[in-house]
């Protein structure tokens, strides 16, 4: 099966869109998009492979959904289009890497300029039914999803991966920590935030780590 997905990711990952569980996976979601409001529209759902190359990734954040409401979800964990309100978890990523780093806040959550660096924005999820959270779970993301991961560990050296909260924290059983730096925290929801997200570091101590192995840092 072809899939559109940038030509760097199609080659290591062109096995996984042969298995039976991709092609349920690919008759879900297109019945999914025929009866339902479902978002990041459908050519955004790879966004964050067109942006980041399997050759550049160097940076690995995790999500979990899309965003759910209308206008806000464009393929990339955690990022908004230009003109859409900051969603409280990204407002708290912004001001911990202001606190760290002393980078003004963005007025735009449009975390492109990440992906453009390097930094692969992975939701473990790629689409979700409009207002409904969740909604496309256990129906076959999770395995596309954990096969991305294992290619970039496999096949890469020195990534570093941000697993903030505890379904982020899950996916660090397929990470070889003695090849890569695995960090982790609380999530940036305002729910948990004050409870170690907040001075976790971890904008600090990536870019350290690439430049200890003379990769390029991330201007945050």
């Amino acid at each position: 099966m072809k899939v559109n997905i940038a030509e760097s990711w199609h080659k290591h990952l062109e096995k996984e869109f042969s298995k039976s569980y991709f092609e349920v996976l690919v008759d879900f979601v297109k019945a999914a998009y025929r009866h339902h409001p479902v978002y990041p529209p459908a050519k955004e759902i790879f966004r964050a492979f067109e942006l980041c190359s399997f050759e550049e990734t160097r940076v690995v954040i995790l999500g979990q959904d899309p965003y759910h409401g209308p206008g806000q979800a464009h393929g990339l964990c955690f990022s908004v289009r230009d003109g859409i309100p900051i969603p409280p978890s990204l407002a708290n990523i912004f001001s911990e890497i202001h606190s760290e780093l002393g980078v003004a806040v963005p007025e735009t959550g449009n975390l492109e300029r990440w992906a453009k660096q390097g930094v692969l924005l992975l939701n473990a999820t790629l689409t979700v039914q409009a207002r409904k959270p969740g909604s496309h779970q256990k129906r076959g993301w999770e395995e596309f999803t954990d096969a991305v991961i294992r290619t970039i560990v496999q096949n890469k050296e020195h990534v570093v991966f941000l697993l903030w909260g505890a379904y982020a924290q899950q996916k660090e059983m397929l990470i070889d920590s003695q090849k890569h730096l695995i960090l982790k925290s609380p999530h940036p929801s305002p729910y948990s935030a004050n409870r170690g997200f907040f001075g976790n570091q971890h904008f600090k101590k990536t870019n350290a780590y690439l430049k200890a192995h003379h990769l390029t840092a991330v201007q945050w």
